[in-house]
């Protein structure tokens, strides 16, 4: 039986409600004006109760008199716990903050710096606008004060001042006070704060006040630098990376300047901070970009700090240390070859930093280095960390694709195709098409080892892409290869991967070309599962190689199977572009994000494609070059546009896989003879009589075999005051299907370009094609445009899709003259690729 409820002793961490807070305030009032001995250990009970229930989400603002009554104490503690309830009932509640402020003015008088620093720090967290006006005395006070702590405090409180009441701020004269203080005050955190605050300060006036613009760039004044850097080792290590940042911004007059400062620095990279010491690599580095001897030795000097502070610290601290090597091996690979033992994996790191050591192990390799580093890759193959054996093996073949040893690396490759590992395989099975693909000179030493493979074994769809491949490159060296593909056609409706089932048709193709006889049937079968295929990429390409075997078989086979040359370069994932923003950005966490600030930064980076202010106030011409309107954006209720990638209303076949459409299906009594499509072998070097193929009858399609050529459709003039509201688009793009879908790549310098958004939307309106709305949801950019027709009122739309990671652009166009719709795609790809080149 539970005990009486007066037997239990509510513990602070479970308070029982209304009744334990009507008591607190009881008892806060008894103790308000008490000064009996003992009453001070009795309020730190109590507070630590009070404190608790606003812990826990109960409502304790109706104590806020008796909180502020017992305040008048001497006591830090008692202190400290009443600003923090203070601070945190006063941003809701401006009319209680109002009590709040006389006792804290009071403190900031108070003998003890102590108090009077956290009685500042608490009157600048109110951030309630209708009290500004009392803080200006006491940050006055406080900029004055003669403890060190207390200016300290009244530097960050100015900065606070300025984010509630930019104007309160200024008329104060606080930024010439501050600016007086970093030149002068003697205790170097002070020094620090005001060196912060002013730089976030006068960044932000910049905008609008050329003062505030000259005062920013007088912050990087040789004078300033200079003074900041005598005194550099008198700042904690994070004041030291605030002013190393400052310092790295600096452009100094001649190389003389240069070699100074960075004689002034060299003990920063002994320092045991690595921020310190990335904040001085950084220095280093930008001082020296613009002379290349010095700065590869500045590598050579930053080589032994960094890999230091990599072995010497926690494994997120040499996560970060890494990145920036990474970064910098990447940039110059040459200097680190020699190191590459200390990027050799220890069995207790976690699998991120084994994962970012392997990459550098792939890019130091090299002729002298190969050996040793594929011997210890090899060794990791068999690790109990699946995912860090997967990315040692790719790395084995990054190494071979280089031309480094390629010998012996395809000999531990194919060693790896015997391991009873299904990952293993996997793995390399994709690596020996790559390696295939680049030295077609292997194909009989890899084929034999292939060959033994069976596809039952290998499920991961990358892999089994990659053999099907191989089984139709290399069809004629595989005797088993038509049969194989075979049984995988077979088998097509429970093949789950769009990827797979595209390179089967392929294959299918090919191995046709080398062996027509023994892959007859399985190409018809092929083609007929391929146009019944719900996935839109898999039906296309089967009804286009149906219509290349249809028109001529020849020609279908110059252009499925032509002859390749050896692949030389292998794209890089990332443009050079984007490495040199991110080496600009270094010492951040674009570094260790891989990618540049603007994309996980900026405002309109963040929420689910926000509507961004900038590209909502574009003006768009209507009547004139002089005569602008803003463009209209979509009302509320039209935002659907922007919630995803495909149009809200249009409900699909759950099988479509995502598709623009659904693939037309055929009966199983048309499909079923294709199966048995005849072929003639004779074929292969000669148009193949429609009647001999009987794919018309089949399939009741009725293309002819000979067409003639289509004439070339006229040019496209758009109206280039063209006006479309909202609405109007809205209903529209509802109404009309999409008459065109299609992917496009943009340039590298377009990518880059799209850090500003409103470039686009100007240079697209050059182009007579306007934009209606716009959002982000990193890393896509998502964007609507319209066009019209110059000589009539035919209006195209466009949803406008483009991931800055990848580079492509997904275009959808929807057109009241669907015939158009070509020309108009044409026009606009155009334009397009024009963005962001000179």
């Amino acid at each position: 039986m539970a005990p009486p409820q007066s037997q239990r002793s509510p513990s602070p961490s479970q308070p029982s409600g209304k009744s334990e807070v009507s008591d607190l305030k009881l008892q806060l009032r008894q103790l308000a004006g008490s000064r009996a001995p003992g009453t001070d250990d009795l309020k730190r009970d109590l507070f630590k109760k009070v404190i608790s229930n606003m812990t826990i989400g109960i409502d304790v603002s109706s104590l806020f008199g008796e909180m502020v009554m017992c305040s008048a104490t001497s006591d830090i503690v008692l202190k400290k716990m009443c600003y923090l309830y203070v601070g945190n009932y006063a941003k809701g509640n401006p009319e209680l903050a109002l009590l709040t402020i006389n006792f804290l003015q009071r403190d900031c008088k108070d003998m003890d710096p102590m108090i009077r620093g956290l009685a500042l720090r608490s009157l600048c967290t109110l951030r309630v606008e209708n009290l500004v006006e009392y803080l200006v005395g006491p940050l006055g006070s406080g900029l004055k004060d003669n403890n060190s702590y207390v200016r300290m405090v009244a530097v960050i409180g100015v900065l606070k001042l300025y984010h509630i009441s930019a104007s309160t701020c200024i008329d104060a004269d606080f930024p010439a006070t501050l600016k007086h203080l970093m030149l002068n005050d003697p205790d170097t955190q002070v020094v620090a704060n005001c060196l912060s605050a002013l730089q976030e300060i006068w960044t932000l006036e910049s905008g609008s006040s050329e003062e505030a613009a000259r005062e920013r760039e007088a912050v990087h004044s040789k004078p300033v630098i200079y003074y900041l850097l005598n005194r550099i080792k008198e700042f904690s290590e994070w004041s030291q990376c605030v002013v190393l940042e400052l310092v790295a911004k600096y452009v100094p007059s001649d190389n003389s300047e240069i070699f100074d400062i960075m004689n002034l620095l060299e003990d920063r990279l002994q320092h045991a901070n690595g921020a310190v010491v990335l904040a001085t690599t950084k220095v280093f580095l930008h001082l020296t970009l613009s002379m290349a001897d010095v700065h590869q030795q500045v590598y050579e000097r930053i080589k032994a700090p960094l890999l230091t502070q990599v072995s010497s610290g926690s494994p997120e601290q040499s996560y970060a240390i890494l990145s920036h090597l990474h970064l910098l091996v990447m940039r110059a690979p040459y200097i680190f070859s020699s190191d590459y033992k200390h990027f050799y994996c220890q069995y207790n790191e976690p699998s991120y930093v084994k994962k970012l050591k392997l990459e550098m192990l792939t890019a130091v390799a090299n002729e002298s280095n190969t050996y040793e580093i594929v011997t210890e890759l090899c060794e990791y193959a068999a690790n109990v960390d699946i995912p860090i054996a997967r990315e040692s093996i790719r790395a084995v073949g990054k190494i071979a694709l280089q031309q480094y040893d390629v010998n012996a690396i395809v000999d531990r490759l194919l060693q790896f195709l015997e391991m009873e590992k299904d990952y293993v395989t996997a793995e390399a099975l994709v690596l020996v098409k790559d390696l295939l693909r680049k030295y077609p000179q292997w194909s009989q030493d890899c084929i034999a080892v292939v060959g033994n493979i069976s596809s039952k074994n290998v499920q991961e769809p990358k892999a089994k892409a990659a053999l099907i491949w191989m089984l139709g490159e290399y069809s004629q060296d595989m005797n088993d290869a038509p049969y194989v593909l075979e049984s995988l056609v077979e088998n097509w409706d429970e093949e789950h991967s769009a990827e797979v089932r595209l390179h089967l048709l392929t294959a299918v193709m090919k191995c046709f070309f080398k062996r027509p006889p023994e892959t007859q049937k399985a190409l018809g079968a092929a083609l007929a599962a391929g146009l019944a295929d719900f996935h839109q990429d898999v039906h296309d390409r089967a009804l286009f190689y149906y219509r290349l075997l249809q028109y001529k078989v020849s020609v279908a086979e110059s252009v499925v199977n032509p002859p390749k040359q050896a692949v030389s370069v292998f794209a890089d994932t990332q443009n050079s572009e984007v490495k040199d923003r991110i080496f600009d950005e270094f010492n951040s966490l674009s570094v260790v994000y891989q990618k540049p600030s603007y994309m996980f930064t900026d405002k309109e980076h963040r929420g689910i494609l926000e509507f961004s202010d900038e590209l909502g106030n574009l003006s768009i011409s209507v009547e004139s070059g002089d005569s602008v309107v803003p463009a209209q954006r979509v009302e509320e209720n039209d935002k659907d546009l922007l919630l995803s990638t495909t149009e809200k209303d249009e409900v699909r076949d759950p099988g479509s896989n995502g598709s623009a459409y659904n693939a037309p299906s055929y009966d199983a009594a048309i499909s079923q003879p294709l199966a048995d499509l005849a072929l003639p072998s004779t074929g292969l070097t000669g148009q193949a009589p429609a009647s001999s193929l009987a794919i018309d009858d089949l399939l009741g399609l009725g293309f002819p075999v000979g067409t003639a050529a289509t004439p070339s459709p006229p040019p496209l003039n758009l109206n280039p005051k063209a006006v479309l509201d909202p609405g109007t688009f809205q209903q529209k793009w509802r109404q009309l299907p999409i008459s065109l879908s299609e992917e496009y790549s943009l340039s590298p310098q377009g990518i880059v370009s799209l850090t500003a958004p409103n470039a686009l939307l100007r240079h697209m309106q050059s182009h007579s094609i306007q934009c209606i709305a716009s959002g982000r949801q990193s890393p896509n950019f998502k964007f609507f445009f319209f066009a019209q027709k110059a000589d009539e009122a035919s209006v195209y739309l466009v949803e406008c899709i483009i991931n800055t990671s990848s580079g492509k652009s997904q275009i959808n166009i929807k057109a009241d003259d669907q015939s158009s719709s070509q020309a108009f795609s044409t026009l606009f790809q155009s334009a397009l690729s024009k963005f962001g080149l000179p």
